[in-house]
């Protein structure tokens, strides 16, 4: 077959086969990834211009809706011109910066999920010492780690990926360039980067569920404590939209690469990974906003404001 290790540009092929599905996803696509910008734009804006809303759980909020910003510009944009057009290339180095952005800011939403319930625990389980324990510098200090490491993982694993040989050709079966369509492209040994990405998924999958799962339960045990109804009440909907959030993230997340996989559902496994990874994107703002009762209040005084001020 010849050596490709020096291969200028990939092709990805992913769907290609049906013509007719074409049109349906970049019209599906364009839509879902107008309503991410808007919706998680929206958030950012309250909440930088709500005084309520400067407080640790929405500033990790804040750097959610960010990140889903970030993370769906670094491949939809690129997804919406492969569907439009007969040519369906990008360059080696444009397939890296979509590799090293798109699982850099996957790996640092892990952590941040992580990051926000244990916000949770600390207000419900020990409210007196929040503002204490989650004082400013602590919690910028636990979003900044957040990024770092989860775009070290990327980077590294990124890198010591393209510096392989890539033997056999440059076509991708897939909708992106993804971490595990790039290695069946490697004709060289690939154990060190299968080692370091069981260890990379054990770290940012395993462990922030574990800890997710183990605040919940200190959480759910301290509601279910509370001698009030409306305390109760209270409780459960400050957590509820993240649960919500947590939930769709690592239902998603496990239902795509936990099931079997067999050539018959490809194309069926395809879909499924390109609605998760655009629609959870999506529905996270709608979440929050009719989950949370601060939010839907922020975004009526600040309308209401700027209203006000355009009449006048």
């Amino acid at each position: 077959m010849g050596n490709y290790s020096a291969v200028t540009e990939f092709f990805l092929v992913g769907l290609s086969k049906y013509s007719e599905l074409q049109l349906f996803l970049f019209i599906f696509c364009l839509i879902t990834y107008v309503i991410i910008l808007l919706g998680n734009s929206l958030l950012i804006i309250i909440s930088i211009l709500d005084s309520h809303l400067h407080t640790p759980m929405y500033f990790f909020l804040g750097n959610l809706s960010f990140l889903d910003i970030c993370y769906t510009s670094s491949f939809i944009p690129m997804m919406l011109i492969i569907f439009s057009s007969e040519r369906k290339s990008i360059s080696f180095t444009g397939c890296a910066l979509q590799m090293v952005v798109s699982l850099g800011l996957g790996c640092t939403e892990c952590v941040l999920l992580a990051v926000m319930a244990y916000d949770r625990y600390v207000a419900i389980c020990n409210p007196l010492r929040y503002p204490i324990i989650m004082n400013r510098v602590r919690y910028m200090h636990m979003v900044a780690w957040s990024w770092i490491i989860g775009c070290l993982n990327s980077l590294v694993q990124t890198v010591l990926i393209m510096v392989l040989p890539f033997c056999r050709n440059n076509v991708i079966d897939h909708l992106t360039c993804e971490l595990l369509a790039l290695l069946k492209l490697i004709c060289s040994d690939i154990t060190i980067n299968v080692l370091i990405m069981t260890v990379a998924s054990i770290v940012f999958l395993v462990i922030p569920l574990l800890l997710i799962f183990i605040s919940y339960v200190f959480i759910l045990s301290t509601i279910l404590r509370l001698n009030s109804t409306e305390g109760r009440k209270k409780a459960f909907s400050t957590c509820s939209a993240h649960l919500a959030v947590v939930v769709l993230f690592y239902g998603s997340a496990l239902f795509m690469y936990m099931k079997p996989k067999s050539k018959d559902t490809k194309i069926f496994d395809e879909i499924i990974g390109l609605t998760y990874g655009v629609v959870t994107p999506m529905l996270n703002p709608i979440i929050y906003s009719l989950r949370n009762k601060e939010v839907k209040e922020a975004v009526k005084k600040v309308l209401s404001r700027y209203l006000h001020s355009w009449k006048i």
